[in-house]
């Protein structure tokens, strides 16, 4: 690069000074460096003062390093516990909030997570047999579903959450099963049992005042004992077989049954149908009979004599004639007008 002026073309340095000098001398770096230290001291009281200068620098940066450290951050799935010398003062929710350190501690627990606690998936049997309320054992596997609902309580006032969580579980599930028999346990009252269990369990804690809430009690399997379970399959056999009999014995009951009914009602109606016909038939014929008897008194030889006739004449209209030979020795002519009529 050229640095020429326009006197006389000469040439110059960059600092203004060439051959034969009359220009500017170039600055000193350690002149610089110097100057730059000293408007440094004298922008925090440097000089006799320096050391209240560094005394307000630091007093500065411990402020701002306070300031940063008292400041929290909640997130919308927790909550912060505020601790004043290991006492609760408050819950704050969601946000950016203050507190006093070291005076003051912040918990921060995850509020809306949904916790699972296992029980009787494990190598022991004791946890998940239960004695049923017809005397019967059963190997029951379930899950207990839970969440924080009052942070404070939930971190003072009990101690080994989870364990303590699946110590109530155990005890309300044995409660409900030992009133409930076998079969209603492995099939129709499971959800109801479910719903009795989680009752169970919240009330407890709400009186332990353990800030948590029981969302859910799930069983999974409910299973008799393996040493016994071929002799269980065999007497839940026993029982469908039977409950089957019953079934088609009330079927054909329900069938039979009104049958019968219908039947003696059909015979009922027949006899007083037949007693109200003999009883007519009785009353009309003792009508007839007071009616001839009057005729009778009046003319006894007549009315003997009539009844004598139409007494013959309805036994012989109904059978046939043989006609005999007389004293004379010949026939007696006969039309079997009877015989003709019938053919007719």
């Amino acid at each position: 690069m050229s640095w020429q002026n326009n006197n006389g073309g000469k040439d110059r340095g960059p600092w203004g000074n060439g051959p034969g000098g009359g220009g500017q001398e170039p600055p000193d770096i350690d002149e610089l460096i110097r100057k730059g230290q000293d408007k440094f001291r004298n922008a925090f009281g440097g000089g006799k003062g320096g050391g209240k200068g560094m005394f307000m620098l630091i007093a500065l940066l411990f402020v701002v390093g306070y300031l940063y450290a008292a400041l929290y951050k909640v997130q919308p799935d927790e909550a912060g516990v505020v601790l004043r010398f290991g006492k609760w003062v408050e819950t704050t929710d969601t946000g950016l909030h203050f507190h006093w350190p070291p005076i003051d501690e912040v918990i921060i627990p995850k509020v809306t997570a949904v916790n699972k606690i296992d029980v009787g998936f494990g190598a022991g049997k004791k946890e998940r047999q239960m004695l049923t309320g017809d005397e019967n054992i059963v190997d029951v596997r379930y899950s207990v579903l839970w969440r924080i609902k009052d942070p404070a309580r939930f971190l003072f006032n009990l101690d080994q959450k989870e364990q303590s969580i699946k110590s109530i579980s155990e005890s309300a599930m044995r409660e409900v099963v030992a009133k409930t028999d076998i079969q209603q346990i492995m099939t129709s009252e499971r959800f109801g049992i479910e719903v009795e269990v989680r009752g169970i369990m919240q009330e407890v804690l709400d009186k332990y005042e353990a800030g948590i809430e029981i969302t859910q009690v799930k069983m999974d399997t409910v299973s008799p004992p393996a040493q016994v379970s071929e002799a269980f399959n065999d007497v839940q056999k026993a029982e469908a077989d039977r409950d089957k009999t019953i079934n088609e014995a009330k079927k054909y009951q329900n069938k039979i049954v009104p049958t019968a009914r219908g039947t003696a009602e059909r015979m009922n109606q027949e006899a007083q149908a037949y007693k109200a016909r003999a009883i007519t038939m009785a009353q009309g014929e003792s009508a007839r009979f007071l009616s001839v008897y009057e005729q009778y008194k009046m003319a006894k030889d007549v009315t003997r004599r009539r009844i004598y006739l139409e007494t013959m004449e309805r036994i012989l209209s109904n059978t046939d004639k043989v006609i005999l030979e007389n004293e004379g020795g010949g026939v007696l002519p006969y039309l079997p007008l009877p015989a003709i009529k019938k053919q007719n």
